[in-house]
């Protein structure tokens, strides 16, 4: 596969289509918080007039698009962030060729089988490659799931690792073949560890953070993150036979509630103690946390990401003066 077959992403999106056309997908996302430094990135977009007050992310994804000379971008101009219109436009106007894709916001099927339908033909494949090709990486995702499960049933697998992997399946790191194998080496080797004790189960709700150390230091802490709900989303954790069903089960594009739906189902199924929810500053998605909020019957905690960095002092102190409220609710719950 040739160096100018690579297709950047700004959010998942049919990626079974991009790989049935024979090219390679790049999460923008990834490229911009997995580089060397990603604060670097940041400031190159904001050098080039991006505002400060506006969303890192964007920059990140903009910067890096321009760094590995990313010549098309597929954005999602609906049901992802609302400044990636302005974003498109500007890869546009530095001759970078830019593809809208579209979400219906109330997952109107007849819709989204349109943009299904005409990104197929914008990238000259038909339905049956796709099919073929969505079932080959339904079976990639089908072992994530078995990641998943080796972190909430049998302890047997790190939040950060769960986080990994889940948010790998949204381009399959360029390669599916090859994260396949990847993904089959993890999963035989976190059968045999040991399951590591730990007293209180999180979840993880809202974007990935653009801050390093959380997983870490909540592990230190005694507890885990078992349930990392928009990363898992990527993963396509309920398996459609039909690629349009397929893209409306995915919650994150979608009204709020559908996204509630999942959240609230997997607490209960996995047992979960208390909340982190993430919000990145200047994005709209921060006003969804008084949803969120009063709709789940467990303790939420809100951490504000800003820029690329590590985990500061004063959200630790945060984060373990909440583990320190959810161990108090445990034993109360014994002592009655």
């Amino acid at each position: 596969m040739n160096h100018d077959n690579r297709i950047g992403i700004t959010s998942s999106v049919p990626i079974e289509i991009l790989y049935a056309a024979g090219l390679k997908v790049v999460d923008l996302n990834n490229v911009f918080i997995e580089s060397d430094d990603p604060s670097a990135l940041v400031e190159r977009a904001e050098r080039k007039g991006f505002p400060e007050s506006s969303c890192a992310w964007i920059k990140g994804i903009y910067a890096a698009v321009r760094e590995r000379s990313i010549k098309t971008v597929i954005a999602v101009v609906q049901g992802d962030c609302s400044n990636t219109h302005a974003l498109m436009e500007t890869l546009e106007f530095e001759g970078i060729r830019t593809v809208p894709f579209l979400y219906p916001y109330d997952r109107d099927k007849a819709l989204l089988k349109f943009q299904i339908e005409k990104m197929c033909q914008e990238f000259g494949v038909d339905m049956g490659s796709v099919n073929r090709t969505k079932s080959e990486l339904d079976a990639i995702r089908a072992k994530v799931k078995e990641i998943d499960r080796l972190t909430w049933e049998e302890g047997k697998v790190t939040g950060f690792e769960n986080h990994y992997f889940h948010i790998s399946c949204s381009d399959m790191r360029g390669d599916p073949q090859g994260f396949a194998g990847n993904v089959e080496a993890f999963v035989n080797e976190a059968r045999m560890r040991k399951p590591k004790d730990f007293d209180i189960r999180l979840g993880y709700v809202g974007i990935p953070p653009i801050v390093a150390g959380i997983y870490e230091f909540v592990e230190s802490q005694g507890a885990r993150i078992i349930f990392n709900e928009l990363q898992r989303q990527f993963s396509m954790p309920e398996i459609e036979q039909d690629i349009v069903e397929q893209y409306r089960a995915y919650t994150y594009p979608y009204h709020v509630r559908y996204r509630l739906e999942d959240i609230r189902r997997e607490i209960a199924r996995r047992r979960i103690d208390g909340l982190i929810h993430y919000v990145q500053a200047f994005c709209f998605r921060q006003i969804e946390d008084i949803i969120i909020r009063r709709s789940v019957d467990v303790p939420v905690l809100t951490i504000e990401g800003n820029r690329p960095g590590t985990l500061d002092l004063r959200t630790q102190m945060r984060l373990e003066a909440f583990l320190d409220i959810l161990r108090s609710k445990q034993r109360r719950r014994l002592n009655r």
